[in-house]
């Protein structure tokens, strides 16, 4: 069994809003609990990135895993100075399961939390979960939320069951962390379920997680923030590489089970 380093021995962890805290560990121990987890190899020089952003200091830690359903399981945990801080994570599953995208993002600033999205965003032709994940997530209910938030245009990538809010107080931080937890556990016991499909088959989910990833590239606000930071040719990289890398060709793939 993989032992996981505790994510309050990171650089970044400790100063972050106890939302994000709350989150981080969250998405680290179900991903233990519910997945044989293996060490994802990230770019050398990537795993942990400091730069200037408008006189303050920005901190990067990234976080990866596999296993024999995910090629990649992506936490990272930035913060701005005393102004911002962010959690963004993406789990990519091997192809040849036709799984869907986990995806969640807080980002939070002096005020508080002013974004929180989570969703399963499917990755066939047309977009739609299965059945068996429709069933599985049809107990989510977005009504206890006071301040559901406008998704972007390139947003088609999102499921009904997408929730993306601003949380008024610490009641709904706490059903958002909920809203998160089931939505984790149908994923990966979906994933640990779920069976390989034909070379045929498969192409149609790396097209949906090709699309997938260009729509998240298109998140304008992430890239500005990174070129002022980096610049451009290092933000092209890291976008690349670690955001929103791409799955590889069919023939390359292998599975870490």
């Amino acid at each position: 069994m993989l032992i996981i380093e505790k994510l309050e021995n990171s650089a970044v962890y400790q100063d972050l809003h106890p939302l994000i805290r709350q989150l981080a560990d969250l998405i680290v121990s179900s991903w233990a609990k519910y997945l044989d987890l293996a060490p994802y190899q990230l770019p050398e020089g990537l795993g942990y990135v400091e730069g200037k952003l408008e006189g303050e200091r920005l901190k990067i830690e990234n976080r990866c895993y596999q296993s024999p359903n995910f090629r990649k399981m992506h936490l990272e945990l930035a913060k701005v100075g005393d102004s911002l801080d962010i959690l963004h994570c993406v789990m990519f599953p091997f192809p040849e399961y036709g799984l869907p995208m986990f995806g969640c993002d807080i980002v939070a600033g002096k005020a508080g939390v002013g974004a929180a999205i989570v969703d399963l965003s499917a990755t066939n032709a047309k977009r739609i979960l299965s059945e068996n994940y429709q069933n599985a997530l049809a107990s989510l209910s977005k009504a206890d939320f006071s301040q559901i938030r406008d998704l972007p245009e390139w947003a088609d990538i999102f499921s009904p069951f997408c929730l993306f809010i601003r949380p008024n107080n610490e009641t709904e931080e706490e059903k958002f962390l909920t809203y998160v937890e089931t939505m984790l556990k149908v994923h990966c016991q979906q994933a640990v379920n779920s069976q390989r499909f034909s070379p045929g088959e498969t192409l149609e989910y790396i097209e949906g997680q090709r699309y997938y990833c260009s729509q998240q590239q298109q998140n304008d606000k992430t890239r500005r923030v990174l070129e002022k930071a980096f610049g451009k040719d290092w933000t092209e990289i890291y976008m690349n590489t670690v955001l929103f890398d791409l799955p590889p060709k069919l023939e390359n793939q292998q599975n870490v089970g």
